[in-house]
């Protein structure tokens, strides 16, 4: 899978006109026209760089500016913000709400190019000095740092037992899947699943009670009745 560089509300036109140029670096362009195949690029194809357009059709660009607060909770992926909006407000909002640069519509390309491979450039070289950065994994307001064995919620520190820890970083990892009590079992405990009805969710209540601010109505740790437990 090639690396690719995103392009969401492409109303500028700077898809097609960068196309050429991103190609001449081994970079594919995938555009996204609203948030749901945004996000679902960024799940399933290797972004490196996102190029946002903050002014959302009929909304007005502070719409523009929520989404990228939102995006940077979810990703560090590089993000440039390209608009016909040359408001400096919007500029300074852009930039404190978590984009890396701003350029207006009318830049000249090749400095676009430039910005584009500076930010990746730097995104590459962070990755590499923090070579666990993979293990830290991010859902909405949860975050665990498998490097220091911590769990924040909205930026409180949540105190979990080993084995919960080990339960949630699990579902986490496989956010999105179902997984059984049994399967859960088996790979938290590596033993037959004797039991595990009973013993999974006694944990999973335990651990709803700690990270969920209304564990009887969860944001991350769902129930899917029949079938068992999910993140996401």
């Amino acid at each position: 899978m090639g690396k690719k560089v995103l392009v969401f509300n492409n109303k500028t036109g700077i898809a097609e006109k960068m196309e050429p140029l991103l190609a001449g670096e081994g970079l594919d362009i995938v555009a996204a026209a609203d948030t749901a195949s945004l996000e679902k690029a960024l799940e399933s194809e290797r972004i490196q760089l996102m190029l946002i357009d903050v002014e959302l059709n009929d909304k007005g660009w502070d719409k523009g500016i929520e989404l990228i607060a939102a995006l940077r909770k979810k990703s560090s992926i590089p993000l440039i913000v390209i608009s016909a909006q040359s408001a400096e407000t919007a500029k300074i909002m852009a930039l404190e709400s978590g984009a890396d640069d701003y350029v207006t519509a009318d830049c000249n390309l090749l400095e676009l190019l430039a910005r584009i491979k500076s930010q990746m450039r730097r995104y590459t070289q962070l990755v590499n000095m923090y070579s666990n950065i993979d293990r830290i994994y991010r859902v909405d307001g949860l975050v665990i740092d498998d490097i220091r064995r911590a769990v924040t919620v909205d930026g409180r520190n949540v105190r979990l037992t080993p084995i919960e820890y080990k339960i949630l970083r699990l579902l986490v990892q496989q956010r999105g899947q179902v997984l059984s009590n049994s399967q859960i079992y088996e790979r938290i405990w590596h033993m037959q699943p004797i039991g595990a009805d009973n013993t999974i969710a006694v944990h999973i209540r335990h651990i709803r009670e700690k990270i969920e601010s209304n564990p009887r109505e969860p944001r991350y740790l769902k129930a899917v009745w029949g079938n068992g437990y999910k993140v996401g």
